[in-house]
């Protein structure tokens, strides 16, 4: 498995969700490499962003059957990861 940051979080998930986690419990959701284990996607974490990492929650997320007129398929499985910061800490990219 690479350690390259880049490699292990493919991107930040903004929605309603994820942004009263951050508010309230100081928590970062990202879509994480299915190969990558909490402690790998901890450590690229703190390396991205130069944070200290409290927790970290995994999570596969399946795909969804779509249909496009009589042809059917589905989206990809993805991982998804919820990651808590410690007291004090923050991700200044993500805060407006």
């Amino acid at each position: 498995m690479r350690t390259d940051p880049r490699h292990i979080i493919k991107t930040h998930i903004s929605t309603e969700r994820s942004t009263k986690l951050r508010e309230e419990n100081n928590e970062y959701v990202f879509e994480v490499s299915k190969a990558a284990n909490k402690y790998v996607i901890k450590q690229a974490v703190e390396e991205a962003f130069k944070v200290k990492v409290a927790t970290v929650r995994t999570m596969i997320m399946p795909g969804k059957l779509k249909r496009m007129g009589r042809n059917e398929g589905k989206t990809p499985t993805w991982k998804k990861a919820v990651v808590r910061l410690k007291e004090g800490e923050v991700i200044s990219v993500f805060e407006n």
